[in-house]
C-alpha cells in the first residue's frame, strides 16, 4: 500500500480533535494521506450546517491544505460498478453507494482505508483497512 485514504469518520474525528485520530495522524502522514472527493462533500456538509459555520469551514479548509484531494475518475467509477455488482443484495443494502465510491477510490489508488466503519467496509472485496482505526 502506498499511503492512506481517510474516511469521513476519521476526518470528523480530526476536526473535533479526537485523541486517537490526532495521535495517529503524524504516522499516517509520513506515508501520505488523501481523502476522496466524496469525503470532502460529506465533511463540507457537516461544516456548512454546523452551529458555528464560519469556524467549521475554516477548520475544514485548514485540514484540506495538508491532504491530497482525490477526485472521481472513470477508473474509480468503473471499480465502483464492479464492487457494487459483486456484492450480494443484502450487503448492497448495508453498504451505501458513497462508501462504495470511497472504497473504489482507495482500491484504485492502492491506498489503505482508515475508517472506524470496519463492519461495512470489510464486506467490500479488495479494500485494505487500517486496523488501528477503531477505538
Amino acid at each position: 500500500m502506498n499511503g492512506y485514504l481517510l474516511d469521513t469518520d476519521w476526518v470528523i474525528d480530526l476536526l473535533n480533535n479526537q485523541a486517537p485520530a490526532v495521535q495517529a495522524l503524524p504516522t499516517l502522514t509520513e506515508a501520505g494521506v488523501a481523502i476522496s472527493l466524496i469525503t470532502y462533500g460529506e465533511t463540507f456538509e457537516g461544516a456548512y450546517y454546523a452551529r458555528n459555520q464560519s469556524a467549521a469551514l475554516v477548520a475544514l479548509q485548514r485540514f484540506l491544505a495538508g491532504v491530497q484531494l482525490l477526485p472521481l475518475s472513470p477508473p474509480i467509477v468503473e471499480r465502483f460498478g464492479i464492487l457494487r455488482g459483486a456484492l450480494p443484495r443484502n450487503h448492497r443494502q448495508q453498504v451505501g453507494d458513497l462508501d462504495l465510491l470511497i472504497a473504489a477510490t482507495a482500491i484504485t489508488h492502492n491506498l489503505t482505508l482508515v475508517t472506524r466503519n470496519v463492519r461495512d467496509f470489510r464486506l467490500i472485496p479488495g479494500v485494505y483497512l487500517y486496523e488501528n482505526a477503531t477505538r
